[in-house]
């Protein structure tokens, strides 16, 4: 098993190549199992159905305990992927007007961290409808049967079938407890995701998930046992002595080493500085200089109105150039930037260097 350093210690050195991609890709989302197994495009629609995805939308962290770093244009678009950089400016432009009248509830032409909040929210229910919705589908592709139930050697299955495994062979050999011959790296990402299965069946656990139980196996954000389970296996990478909580050198910990150019050295500070400013000023709630199990769970919980409101604090601060607390639609447009990830519409982007 390779340890969270020596993974971080490739992100550093692998940063500004395609490996840096493909290093992400962790089948189970995990630092320590980037596997070789995943040679198929990302837009394989088999493979995407029956795989935990990636990356969670509108949750902070990913699920190997990098910061989301898209979280920002998540929670402010919501399920809305019209912004991008082939748009063309103007329209980008009308299009944050739109969204800016929806914040701002009142009608008093300036945003304040109240609507912010609530908007936050109501585009964290539209990324859990949406994994609800697509969850369906997956669902009724791995139950083959059509019962209502997926048991693991079901999954199974059809998890070796989407490596390029034949289905029939896998089956029989399921059926017949006969030995399936997989490489050391598949048999790591099946024991991981079996860990991952069962603790999503729920008490009184009868081996097989329904439709909600698959929501939560694939989207542990649905579900407070499985945000609890991903909270400790992300402790469990980071925590270096062993005590089950995190210091600030944990969380931010980069192995000593020489970088290939400055530009990877600028990234490597930026991640620093990023988690940083995350652990001291957002996750560690009673600013102790540890953060618990139960701190990092609060902080995950994408339905938590604090946080919400912590968030939409935060990102008004980005924007808010004449210091009152409040946006109005001049600030938006300018630092829009940050609020969608569109490039297109020229904005100020050295506001605040902690952001």
């Amino acid at each position: 098993m390779v340890s969270k350093q020596a993974f971080i210690f490739s992100l550093g050195s692998l940063y500004l190549s395609l490996l840096f991609v493909f290093l992400l890709m962790d089948v189970y989302a995990r630092p320590a199992n980037n596997s070789a197994l995943k040679e198929k495009s990302l837009d394989n629609k088999n493979e995407n159905e029956i795989l935990p995805p990636d990356h969670l939308n509108g949750v902070k962290l990913e699920m190997d305990g990098h910061l989301n770093k898209e979280f920002h244009q998540e929670v402010f678009l919501g399920t809305d992927t019209e912004f991008s950089e082939d748009s063309e400016p103007r329209r980008n432009r009308k299009k944050l007007a739109v969204i800016f009248s929806k914040v701002d509830v009142n009608k008093d032409n300036q945003i304040s961290a109240q609507e912010m909040q609530q908007w936050i929210m109501d585009k964290t229910e539209e990324h859990f409808k949406e994994a609800v919705k697509e969850n369906k589908l997956h669902f009724q592709a791995v139950d083959p049967d059509k019962d209502g139930f997926v048991s693991w050697d079901e999954y199974k299955i059809k998890f070796l079938a989407s490596k390029g495994f034949n289905e029939a062979e896998v089956a029989e050999k399921v059926k017949n407890n006969e030995d399936l011959k997989i490489d050391e790296e598949t048999q790591e990402v099946l024991e991981n995701l079996k860990d991952r299965w069962f603790q999503a069946d729920n008490p009184p656990a009868d081996q097989v998930l329904n439709e909600q139980e698959f929501l939560a196996f694939l989207h542990p954000e649905h579900s407070r046992g499985m945000l609890k389970f991903m909270v400790k296996e992300i402790v469990r990478d980071l925590d270096q002595d062993g005590d089950k909580k995190l210091t600030l050198s944990e969380f931010i910990s980069l192995p000593v080493g020489t970088v290939e150019n400055q530009q990877a050295q600028d990234i490597d500070d930026d991640w620093v500085r990023d988690r940083k400013k995350e652990f001291e000023e957002v996750i560690d709630t009673n600013h102790d200089h540890i953060v618990t199990i139960e701190e990092l769970e609060e902080y995950m919980d994408p339905m938590n109105e604090y946080n919400a409101l912590n968030e939409a604090r935060q990102m008004i601060a980005v924007a808010d150039e004449n210091q009152d607390h409040h946006l109005n639609l001049g600030e938006v447009f300018k630092y829009g930037e940050y609020f969608t990830g569109s490039k297109l519409m020229d904005y100020a982007r050295n506001v605040h260097e902690e952001f």
